[in-house]
């Protein structure tokens, strides 16, 4: 047995020997089965401590629920993230070939991608071993596999034709940089310094303008908008425009002719109380063009540009108006500065002045995010939100914490139907086709589509371009992960799965919307006769670093799992930080920061230290802070575990042991810890179960480190260096059994160590298992729980506590043997104490215990009162007289020290004509009494010599 713990030499070699024999895989036919399918990491890049401490979690919950008997599936994937891997493809691309100006076809872009999703899938999935994760590898699967790729079209078709998709126009949130709709919780608010124009639009009469000096003002922070401007609106109780209702104005540049209306939504006193409205870029706009059947008027090309022709949509009729040519195909920015320029010159720009603005950006780009006019998939929501909110409220879908069902309803509530469509190239291309005449047809291919259809061979039909939102697939990924719509016994065994484990900001994105896809494409049964995609929703927190920042890239804070469980160099650890700066000051900072944090990088801890850190960070609350101190100790608690196992085997022989041994002989101290792990078991279970995993690890640490060791091991080896060999023989048995209890309870948070010391612990039971994870879970034993002996060794304890403690305080030295005197309060102990006297003078190295019956003369001793009885140090006086001179000088120093200030004070004719009265006394008196004090200490000095 090595005699220390080398992580390293173990994890690798453990995770295989798991993954090869198939420890990780279901059962065929098991009525009793578990099943949670793993959130699939996006393959943007490497896992970061989010995902460690998710993946912390599940492990956990899955290799306990196998160590319970079911039947476990942990079923694992990856996310294609449609609009997120296109941006990163893309700056990998222009990252490569130093210019954004080389463009690829569709086609070479895409196998670019897919080259990109191999390499990063095999990262990640190589980053979840090393993490310990039990999943089942033969079952892993990617969202745009082709399996899934048949599912998420089968998915759409099913919605279709239940009526619930549709396609219209209307306003959504565009990307400007990746020409797409993005979902309004993908963007970012933003305030920043920006510019309030304020623009003349002239009254006109009869089509023309006949005086200048008539006019209103309207204040714009985007005056390029102007160019679809189709109303002036005014609050109908604003007296200053009272007259002005019912005219018409023009629009600068474009000279349209516009009416002033009314809309009740308008503030009065922002700006100038008139609103321009331009329906096309603007929400507000919208509903008051619709309210007021006016027509839109798209102004920008989908990069953001203007077009060179407006579109004009107006009672389902769509025409062209020719857009001023000195603007064509101009960036919206430099449009800007020339409009700005002719309303100057034309005198048509009343003032500018400075103001903050709110803008709005993509979370995944960092770009302008705009409203624009354009043609989208919608799912509608508006019922089965309402059914998904009843499952809820009614409790067949649990969130826990509990508080999240708040943030799960709040969401529900009201929702707008969803946008399922993005102008992408990588995602899951929408299964629509178009005649000439523009008529939809939907279905798997255009095969099918002919047939069912009764269309000629060679008729033309042209695919929608658009691609799905990536939470389309997302959102059938319980289902569809398990081989929907393939009838299949996987469904049947694991759907509805046990537990999602998932992170608060993702309750919108995928949780809401999981629940609602599957209330609708799933059929009921017996059992669930409304189909549910999990029975409980496990919501964690959000890990931050130590100072409570968000861990990003940007802020060069990230620290990677892989980095604690290996280790890092400083070098390395900056060189990785600072790898995507581009400022140098935003580099400095980093630099600064990670070298005051890790100065000399950061050490190997391994992954059981670093799954039980995480662990015990796992609160209920939103925000965690990561706590390097905290997984530190966590390290030296799996050396203490390995440190056990080296005592055991280094004092146990194989000869030794005997199962009929085993629990057949006790003395007080098997008693007392057997009775303690089945109050420990209790409580973890309890903790595990009610997914408080922060309690259960302390639950644990607390046993282990306090009971186990610090106690149990060092009451044994008393008992192997003084008892006779049939005593000693029992309690090596004994030993061996707790131990490989307290490893079977500790391997679903620290599998590797438990794992690597339990095959050699087989090896003295004989134990014909092949692993520690095939073994039974501890169960709790009531009839093992021994009230009168843990209360008997709580005082043993507490006795020898006061007994080291009072050493200590008196300077004896532990190698210096003493004499104890004990007078009992609680006579029960008695004969407990003394039947363990022998064993008790050998833990605090006593002469000997006389017991007191009487009174006993302790004025010279050291005397220390407890509820059950007094303990009585017997020490000769003189042992301690210059300790305790010394002592009484220091304290009239002290003294003098006091008294000295306070006549400092009195003799201050300041002090004595400005301070109350009370106060003045109130000195006096303080120095009358610490005289006193002086006194009655010198008095001792003096009787000590």
């Amino acid at each position: 047995m090595k005699k220390i713990y080398d992580h390293k030499r173990i994890e690798k070699v453990l995770y295989d020997f798991w993954e090869k024999n198939g420890y990780f895989e279901y059962k065929k036919q098991n009525k009793n089965n578990f099943c949670i399918v793993m959130p699939p990491p996006n393959i943007t890049g490497d896992l970061h401590m989010g995902h460690a401490f998710q993946h912390t979690i599940m492990d956990i919950i899955i290799r306990y629920n196998k160590m319970i008997g079911k039947n476990i599936l942990w079923q694992p994937g990856t996310d294609h993230a449609g609009i997120a891997t296109q941006i990163i493809v893309k700056n990998y691309l222009f990252s490569k070939y130093k210019s954004n100006k080389i463009k690829f076809s569709k086609k070479d872009f895409l196998r670019v991608i897919w080259k990109w999703k191999d390499k990063m899938q095999n990262n990640i999935y190589s980053q979840i071993r090393r993490l310990g994760s039990s999943v089942n590898w033969k079952r892993n699967c990617f969202t745009m596999d082709k399996n899934m790729s048949h599912s998420v079209k089968f998915a759409f078709i099913s919605l279709y034709n239940k009526n619930l998709i549709y396609k219209k126009k209307s306003l959504v949130n565009w990307d400007f940089s990746c020409k797409s709709v993005i979902s309004d919780i993908e963007i970012e608010k933003k305030k920043c310094k920006g510019f309030m124009w304020y623009i003349k639009y002239y009254i006109v009469n009869n089509n023309e303008i006949k005086n200048k000096k008539k006019y209103i003002i309207v204040a714009t922070t985007r005056p390029e908008t102007l160019l679809g401007d189709v109303a002036i609106a005014v609050n109908p109780t604003d007296s200053r425009y009272k007259n002005f209702l019912g005219k018409k104005v023009l629009v600068p540049i474009v000279n349209r002719i516009i009416p002033i209306i009314s809309d009740k939504t308008i503030k009065k006193f922002k700006g100038t109380g008139c609103v321009k409205i331009t329906p096309a870029h603007d929400f507000n706009d919208y509903k008051i063009a619709y309210n007021n059947k006016l027509p839109i008027i798209n102004i920008f090309t989908d990069s953001g540009n203007i077009c060179k022709k407006f579109t004009i949509y107006f009672n389902n009729i769509v025409h062209k108006e020719n857009s001023p040519k000195f603007l064509h195909n101009l960036d919206k920015f430099i449009a800007r500065k020339k409009i700005i320029k002719i309303l100057k010159k034309n005198n048509l720009l009343d003032k500018t002045i400075n103001t903050n603005i709110k803008i709005f950006v993509g979370d995944r780009t960092g770009s302008l995010i705009e409203p624009r006019i354009t043609d989208q998939w919608y799912l509608k929501v508006n019922k089965i939100s309402k059914k998904a909110l009843k499952l809820v409220k009614d409790d067949l879908i649990k969130f826990i914490p509990e508080k999240y069902k708040n943030v799960f309803f709040s969401w529900m509530k009201n929702l707008d139907d969803w946008c399922i469509s993005r102008q992408l190239f990588w995602g899951h291309r929408i299964p629509v086709w178009y005649d000439k005449a523009g008529k939809i047809y939907v279905g798997i291919n255009k095969k099918e589509i002919i047939k069912k259809n009764l269309l000629p061979k060679n008729f033309f039909l042209k695919r929608d371009k658009d691609v799905l939102d990536t939470w389309f697939s997302s959102a059938i990924w319980s289902f569809s992960s398990l081989g929907w719509p393939k009838k299949n016994n996987l469904l049947k065994m694991f759907h509805p799965t046990d537990v999602l484990v998932s992170g608060f900001d993702i309750i919108f994105f995928w949780i809401s919307r999981m629940i609602m896809l599957t209330l609708v494409l799933l059929k009921g049964n017996k059992k669930f006769p409304i189909q549910i995609p999990f029975k409980k929703v496990y919501i964690t927190g959000l890990i931050r670093d130590d100072i409570g920042n968000k861990m990003s890239k940007s802020k060069g804070n990230v620290i990677d799992p892989i980095d604690i469980i290996d280790g890092i160099s400083l070098k390395n650890l900056l060189k990785k930080r600072t790898k995507y700066m581009f400022k140098s000051s935003m580099k400095n900072n980093i630099f600064i920061r990670t070298k005051k944090n890790f100065p000399n990088g950061i050490d190997s801890y391994g992954v059981d230290a670093l799954r039980f850190t995480l662990v015990s960070l796992s609160s209920p609350t939103r925000n965690i802070n990561w706590d390097m101190k905290r997984l530190k100790g966590y390290k030296s608690f799996c050396n203490k575990i390995w440190n056990i196992n080296v005592f055991i085997f280094s004092n146990i022989s194989k000869k030794e042991i005997n199962k009929d041994m085993v629990f057949r002989k006790f003395n007080i101290i098997d008693i007392w810890i057997i009775s303690k792990y089945n109050i420990m078991i209790k409580k973890y279970r309890y903790y595990i179960d009610n997914f408080r995993f922060d309690k259960a690890s302390i639950v644990l640490y607390n046993f282990i480190w306090n009971n186990f060791c610090n106690w149990y091991l060092e009451f044994l080896k008393i008992i192997f260096k003084f008892f006779s060999k049939k005593d000693i023989l029992y309690c090596k048995n004994n030993l061996i059994k707790i131990f490989e209890l307290l490893l079977i309870s500790s391997h679903p948070i620290i599998p590797f160590i438990t794992e690597s010391i339990w095959q050699k612990i087989k090896c003295f039971t004989k134990n014909c298992s092949k692993s520690i994870l095939l073994q039974k879970f501890p169960n709790y034993k009531k009839n093992l729980v021994n009230k009168n002996v843990l209360y008997n060794v709580t005082f043993i304890k507490k006795f020898l506590k006061n007994i080291r403690s009072i050493r200590n305080k008196i300077k004896i030295n532990f190698s210096k043997k003493i004499s104890v005197a004990i007078k009992f309060y609680e006579i029960s102990l008695k004969k407990i104490f003394f039947k363990n006297i022998y064993f008790l003078e050998k833990m605090a190295n006593l002469k000997k215990i006389i017991l007191v019956e009487n009174t006993y003369d302790y004025r010279n001793h050291f005397v220390k009162i407890l509820k059950e009885a007094k303990i009585i140090i017997i020490y000769k006086k003189q042992c301690n007289n210059v300790l305790d001179i010394k002592n009484f000088i220091d304290k009239i120093k002290k003294i003098n020290f006091n008294i000295n200030i306070s006549k400092n004070k009195l003799s201050n004719k300041n002090f004595i004509k400005k301070a109350p009265k009370n106060i003045v006394e109130f000195e006096k008196n303080k120095i009358f009494n610490l005289n006193k004090i002086k006194k009655s200490i010198i008095k001792k000095i003096k009787k000590i010599k």
